[in-house]
């Protein structure tokens, strides 16, 4: 059974190890043992993180060298953001009206 884009990248991101591994590669490429540093996981626990998040397309993993950079790629992150949005907009609408019945409640009160 194959998982939606979207399932694969939410399923990546519920592990707060992976959203802090994406945290630090948003300031930029590193290595996977610099990434390994702040855990306390074996580096084949990092890797295994890692390759969920490759996997759903959140980092690329490059070879040069000895030096194993990973990046993120915050473009496969829009189609969460998008799926939030319409989410966003209806609680800004419900806000919009609790607040012009609480401006409507503030109004019968002066009178």
């Amino acid at each position: 059974m194959q998982t939606d884009p979207l399932s694969t990248v939410f399923s990546a991101l519920a592990d707060p190890t992976r959203r802090a591994i994406l945290a630090r590669l948003a300031q930029g490429e590193t290595t996977v043992m610099e990434l390994a540093e702040p855990f306390d996981i074996s580096l084949p626990g990092i890797s295994k993180h890692l390759k969920v998040l490759e996997g759903a397309g959140l980092i690329t993993r490059g070879r040069e060298a000895q030096w194993r950079p990973c990046r993120l790629e915050p473009e496969n992150l829009k189609p969460v953001s998008d799926w939030l949005d319409q989410y966003r907009l209806l609680w800004e609408q419900r806000f919009d009206r609790l607040e012009d019945y609480l401006d409507e409640l503030q109004s019968h009160k002066k009178e």
